[in-house]
């Protein structure tokens, strides 16, 4: 494992050593990138406009029903390759050093990533979306319609 950046502070233990939990993987995320070449954000992913969808397990395929082309979902993904020690970080972003539940890094106890996105074609169980921001074969965790009535801030409905 690589040594800290500076400002960067590691967990006396590994996270992803504990089992408290089972968390069972319904399909992976399809998309161009790599280690080299992914986006740091959905907004950026989106912007490179690369094809990306869903593979769902065949056996969730029931799932979907209700959900079409058009909607908006909220992905839940597990970002595998993703370092679980490393507590604080100093992205570049950012005035100063920030703990990892005060940003979006994928590095994090439980490497869990959230995005909100459009689904773009729906067949099978092959879900294309509109953009994301994760490595090829990352693993899917869940799916959520997205709600404006329960999803957006108090104050902030949007249509």
């Amino acid at each position: 494992m690589k040594a800290p950046r500076p400002g960067e502070v590691v967990l006396p233990f590994d996270p992803g050593a504990r089992h408290d939990a089972s968390v069972a993987f319904l399909g992976r995320i399809r998309t161009p990138w790599g280690p080299d070449d992914c986006p740091k954000s959905i907004t950026r992913a989106r912007e490179q406009g690369a094809e990306a969808w869903i593979e769902l397990d065949p056996a969730y395929q029931p799932l979907l029903t209700g959900l079409a082309p058009g909607r908006w979902i909220m992905l839940l993904y597990w970002m595998d390759r993703a370092r679980r020690d490393i507590g604080v970080q100093r992205p570049g972003h950012v005035d100063g050093p920030r703990g990892a539940f005060a940003i979006r890094t994928p590095a994090r106890p439980n490497p869990v990533s959230m995005a909100c996105v459009q689904i773009t074609s729906l067949s099978d169980h092959r879900i294309g979306i509109d953009a994301a921001d994760c490595f090829d074969n990352t693993p899917v965790i869940d799916i959520k319609p997205w709600q404006p009535t329960i999803d957006a801030p108090p104050g902030r409905i949007v249509d």
